[in-house]
């Protein structure tokens, strides 16, 4: 009868032996919070816990005027990186945390730096916290689409303008044209006096006319 029950007693200790190791592997990376302290002093806690699929973060700070706290849910297990370091994930994620006056407004999602190249569901999202929340609204671009261009009108035709209508205008009367001056032909010189033109070429200028006058006398 020992010798039937030792099978049984072997696989009993080894279903203990494996449940024990397993819960304390999750005491080392669950059961111990993750401790620091924000840009404003609040003493705040990371303590992770499974909720079905879920991973849940819950984060609580406290310091002498306030008290508040958060949850984030999330699927990290979907990143191969997490599942070789779980709680380094979540201590990526608080040196984030700590640079903020108040831990719980932080970004809406978070995915820690070891999980960038991983899918989005591997991030951990805001739940609930302890205050509310409003988060800025995601305006996306609409490719707005080209206009159709308005087709060019033909051009009317050039009307002929109203003869009649003109016809009716008095016309101003014109100015007559009168008749230009014309200057009378230049006169030719009178014809020179022999006396005179002896006078000229034989006597000084200053007396011209008394010889002119002399000479005249003595030609009568």
């Amino acid at each position: 009868m020992c010798t039937k029950a030792s099978p049984l007693l072997l696989l009993l200790a080894c279903c203990v032996w494996s449940a024990a190791s397993q819960s304390d592997g999750r005491r080392s990376i669950w059961d111990e919070p993750i401790r620091f302290s924000t840009k404003n002093k609040d003493s705040c806690t990371m303590v992770v816990t499974g909720q079905g699929e879920f991973t849940r973060l819950r984060l609580s700070c406290q310091s002498n005027k306030r008290s508040y706290w958060c949850e984030y849910l999330g699927k990290p297990y979907t990143c191969r990186s997490y599942s070789k370091n779980p709680r380094h994930y979540f201590v990526q994620m608080m040196w984030g945390l700590r640079k903020l006056q108040n831990a719980c407004m932080g970004p809406k999602q978070i995915k820690p730096h070891m999980c960038r190249k991983a899918t989005d569901d591997s991030q951990m999202v805001f739940s609930t916290a302890s205050f509310s929340r409003q988060w800025p609204e995601i305006v996306t671009r609409t490719q707005t689409r080209p206009q159709p261009q308005p087709k060019p009108q033909p051009r009317p035709a050039p009307t002929r303008p109203d003869v009649s209508r003109y016809a009716s205008i008095p016309r101003s009367p014109t100015r007559a044209q009168t008749p230009r001056r014309t200057s009378p032909p230049p006169t030719a010189p009178p014809e020179e006096s022999n006396p005179k033109r002896i006078a000229r070429l034989y006597c000084w200028r200053s007396l011209h006319g008394v010889c002119s006058y002399v000479i005249g006398l003595f030609r009568d």
